[in-house]
């Protein structure tokens, strides 16, 4: 089966991972609450590449941050538009989201939604 995703790459200060991984938390059963199949936010590790665009440098990084890499999965696109509608909805996410309170820069975190190429 083929699935849909969402992927997300965001610069997030160090200090704040703590924090961000308990909104990331609470975020990802929202998203599961409405649908979604899996949701996964992982922190860089490993980004010492030596071929192609680092996402440091995708994200202009700056010192004190990281990379954070997640994803969220949907049986399709149009199960994908339906559950973020509802979840842009729900009183619980605008919470979380307060612009006064964000843990990162919104405007160099870097979306797309993505049709499955290769599942094995």
């Amino acid at each position: 089966m083929t699935y849909y995703v969402d992927g997300y790459v965001i610069p997030v200060p160090k200090k704040n991972l703590a924090a961000y991984r308990r909104l990331a938390l609470k975020a990802a059963k929202i998203w599961r609450e409405h649908g979604a199949l899996e949701v996964r936010e992982c922190a860089a590790d490993d980004l010492a590449v030596h071929c192609g665009l680092s996402f440091p440098k995708l994200t202009k990084v700056k010192t004190g941050e990281t990379v954070v890499f997640s994803w969220i999965t949907f049986k399709s696109r149009a199960q994908r538009n339906r559950v973020n509608a509802a979840v842009m909805k729900d009183p619980r996410l605008t919470a979380l989201c307060d612009p006064n309170k964000m843990l990162f820069e919104s405007q160099r975190m870097t979306y797309g939604g993505f049709k499955t190429m290769v599942a094995v």
